[in-house]
């Protein structure tokens, strides 16, 4: 019985990194150790990765190809000074709300050094730089650190990164569900066939469905403005993009309810958790914003009252000033008010 592409693809990539891991790879002067030899019946069906749409006839070959782009010289490991790297031009990730992890990640590679190179290709057009195909988190500790970052070079043409990067982060990257959805969203958007997609992801074409009713009803910029939203799974995403769809003027409603920070602390998950509220039918009608306008007609921001609150969104790049000099207000204001109060008794 015939294996899927799709598995095919991911063992073949999954080998390539087990043998950076583990250190067999350091240089092109080292010789890769040999696997052994698929097992019988492990031939696998026509697949499809990159540009030139290259037929695979099982994980042997797949997997050679890239054994042999090692050794050839095709990709060496090596340090790189990390200013001279790009990121991916198609990111697979959400800023995180919390940096502990990220600052304890950085201190092991402090520590014990970075043990797993990223990979790399040239820059298609900027000569002397790269971008990354894979290794964002290990490329920006060593930017923080000052370091050179070890790494893979391959030659690799925009279709077979995108497919590469969706392949090693589903097999040894936490994206959130959201994250994989936005990423299969870019490849999409790359002109990458459903098949590779499924490949990418390590998904079916039920899930590939379910994620194209999520970012074509939620634009990029409220999916990025929520953020990775660890804790908010399928469901919840679906029932955000039928609550969009069914509404014309929801797509405003959710960028103001975004705009209206609540807390400087909030994690994503309450960011999603507010727009979703904020979409749901209610028996009270919803307050709209009312700007705020200096006498030159210039917009400052916007304000809403609700039945226990306040809120205040500032704007045209006099953020900062404009809330602080609110913030010194308010005592005089609470003054005036407590005498408003005393007239009245």
């Amino acid at each position: 019985m015939s294996k899927s592409p799709r598995k095919s693809i991911v063992a073949s990539f999954g080998l390539l990194s087990a043998e950076l891991e583990s250190g067999k790879v350091t240089d092109v002067s080292r010789e890769v150790s040999p696997a052994p030899s698929p097992a019988v019946g492990n031939r696998v069906g026509a697949g499809v990765i990159g540009a030139a749409h290259r037929a695979i006839d099982d994980i042997r070959t797949e997997r050679d190809r890239l054994k042999a782009l090692v050794e050839s010289g095709g990709a060496t490991v090596r340090d790189v000074d990390p200013s001279l790297i790009d990121p991916s031009p198609y990111p697979d990730r959400l800023p995180d709300d919390d940096a502990a992890s990220f600052d304890a990640f950085k201190r092991s590679i402090e520590t014990d050094g970075q043990k797993v190179p990223i990979q790399i290709r040239k820059h298609p057009s900027d000569p002397g730089r790269f971008q990354i195909v894979y290794g964002h988190r290990r490329w920006q500790a060593a930017k923080e650190l000052n370091k050179s970052v070890r790494a893979v070079e391959v030659d690799m043409s925009d279709l077979d990164l995108v497919v590469a990067q969706g392949i090693e982060n589903a097999s040894r990257q936490d994206l959130t569900w959201i994250e994989r959805a936005l990423f299969a969203s870019r490849m999409d958007d790359a002109g990458i066939k459903a098949r590779e997609i499924y490949a990418a992801l390590s998904i079916e074409a039920a899930e590939l469905a379910r994620m194209r009713s999520v970012y074509r009803a939620v634009p990029a910029d409220i999916i990025e403005a929520i953020g990775r939203a660890p804790k908010i799974g399928r469901p919840r995403w679906l029932d955000l993009a039928k609550l969009i769809s069914s509404e014309p003027a929801s797509l405003d409603i959710a960028r103001e309810t975004l705009a209206l920070k609540a807390d400087p602390a909030e994690f994503s998950d309450q960011r999603f958790q507010r727009v979703l509220v904020s979409l749901k039918p209610s028996a009270e009608p919803r307050p709209s914003l009312t700007p705020i306008v200096d006498s030159d007609g210039m917009r400052l921001g916007a304000w809403v009252v609700t039945l226990k609150e306040i809120r205040l969104v500032a704007e045209n790049g006099l953020e900062r000033d404009f809330l602080r000099f609110i913030g010194a207000e308010l005592p005089a204001l609470v003054e005036r008010f407590a005498a408003k109060r005393e007239t009245k008794l």
